[in-house]
């Protein structure tokens, strides 16, 4: 049951806290530092499926980044807003925890508990 992943940002207290309960449950995930090392377009293309989202969805609207480049413009296609997540990570809400080919958005914490059970 090690086939974790977590997306993760130490210095974001809902990713601490998924971390936590992950690390509770016995699970030893790998942890992506995607900040310091940004997922792909391909990347997140993939995890965006798992997540059954819309990239739109996946953005942290309250960024800096987010404001600068416009994404609240709805003309904007997937396709070059997961672009703009690869660029800027940032705008990529977190945590993302990934286990086979499922995977939950931990907000709340609690939510990563769907994939341990």
């Amino acid at each position: 049951m090690n086939n974790f992943t977590i997306y993760h940002n130490p210095r974001c207290s809902k990713s601490r806290q998924t971390l936590e309960l992950i690390k509770a449950n016995g699970i030893d995930p790998s942890i992506v530092l995607y900040l310091e090392e940004p997922p792909t377009t391909e990347t997140l293309s993939n995890i965006i499926d798992l997540l059954k989202l819309k990239p739109r969805d996946l953005l942290r609207k309250g960024e800096d980044e987010y404001k600068a480049l416009n994404l609240k413009d709805t003309t904007i296609d997937d396709t070059d807003i997961i672009k703009f997540m690869s660029k800027h990570p940032k705008l990529i809400e977190r945590p993302i925890v990934i286990s086979g080919k499922n995977a939950i958005l931990g907000r709340p914490p609690e939510n990563v508990l769907s994939l341990i059970n």
